[in-house]
């Protein structure tokens, strides 16, 4: 999917990023999954390294900003800011093997 997502709201008292697609279809996924799944180089590294990439259940996406017409950057109250997730990404139900996708 390369088709920018209809709506996006993020629910950060719920620490949810939820995105709703023209198809009708929607993705919920956690702030802290996001970040574990995070594609950056540093993040793909670490993976590729053996170690994980993890992010605290309470950790919170503190800045959405778009990225051309194909992916969103996202900004984490962690300070990490590198990863762009491309729409591809994000339309992914079957978020636990997403990271090992990414490598």
């Amino acid at each position: 999917m390369s088709v920018a997502p209809s709506r996006i709201e993020n629910h950060a008292a719920s620490g949810v990023l939820a995105l709703d697609w023209v198809d009708g279809s929607s993705v919920r996924w956690t702030h802290a999954g996001l970040r574990a799944a995070c594609p950056c180089a540093e993040c793909r590294a670490r993976r590729r390294a053996g170690l994980a990439v993890t992010a605290d259940a309470q950790l919170r996406i503190v800045a959405i900003e778009q990225v051309g017409a194909y992916a969103l950057n996202l900004v984490f109250a962690d300070g990490h800011r590198r990863g762009i997730y491309p729409y591809t990404l994000l339309a992914q139900a079957d978020q636990a093997g997403v990271a090992d996708m990414l490598g």
